[in-house]
């Protein structure tokens, strides 16, 4: 996957909250094989700060990080905490939250646009959370945002892909803009339909975090997300509603 002129190798984002213990963090990511981390800024701070132990835990992966601004709901909140991550994290990466509603944490499409086009200017890579909206899309890549982060569910409902119908129209709408499924993943087989859609990652946190078995679920879900990318790329079969056997009828013996 190529995105900001840079290659990743992996198909697969894990973000890096709620896991229970530091080492667990470290399975998860080294039997996932992930490429890149989602670090909170409001949360940790690189350096000789409070985060400190944990930059220093995220360095030891070896992954590419994206820091996120994660838990901002203003354009001014967001803008700031990028500004803080590009000095912490030394990227001009960042993962673009503007979160418009509570309860859902669904972006506010307004303040999202707005903050894409203000940290663009400013020479950021912006990796926008969004919606499915197709508008919305549009208005994110005049902004120039070269990535789109859709959501497949409200974060961390593990409700799998709840608008396939509008996934799928952003994906061919836009077919070649990098996509990445980004929020409300809770099984590996839903990253693999995911996958299968033809959207180029996933991003997910709470799945992994809150499963029994971290490190397994992780590395489940790199497994769903390898055969989702294989499948895509074999051009599966259409499906139809007769059914037509597979096997050949021609030759078949009869009896009288």
């Amino acid at each position: 996957m190529r995105v900001y002129e840079t290659e990743i190798a992996s198909r697969l984002m894990l973000g890096t909250a709620q896991y229970p213990s530091p080492a667990t963090l470290a399975e998860a990511f080294r039997r996932s094989g992930a490429g890149i981390a989602t670090v909170s800024v409001r949360r940790e701070a690189g350096g000789e700060r409070a985060g400190a132990a944990f930059w220093d835990l995220v360095r030891e992966l070896g992954v590419t990080v994206l820091p996120n601004t994660a838990g901002c709901h203003s354009v001014r909140e967001a803008v700031t905490t990028a500004q803080m991550a590009r000095e912490l994290f030394d990227t001009a990466w960042i993962k673009l939250e503007v979160i418009g509603h509570a309860d859902t944490l669904q972006p506010d499409p307004f303040g999202l646009v707005e903050a894409a086009r203000i940290l663009t200017e400013d020479g950021f890579q912006v990796f926008p959370y969004t919606t499915e909206d197709v508008v919305l899309a549009e208005r994110l890549l005049q902004a120039g945002c070269e990535v789109l982060m859709p959501w497949g569910a409200p974060i961390g409902t593990g409700l799998g892909l709840t608008n396939i119908y509008g996934l799928r129209t952003l994906r061919a709408q836009f077919p070649d803009v990098p996509m990445v499924v980004d929020a409300g993943l809770g099984l590996p087989s839903q990253a693999t339909m995911a996958m299968e859609m033809g959207f180029d990652a996933v991003l997910l946190n709470t799945a992994v975090a809150k499963a029994g078995d971290p490190a397994a679920m992780a590395e489940g879900f790199a497994r769903a997300v390898e055969a989702g990318r294989l499948a895509f790329e074999a051009d599966p079969m259409e499906p139809r509603d007769m059914a037509a056997p597979s096997t050949p009828v021609i030759g078949k013996a009869f009896l009288s």
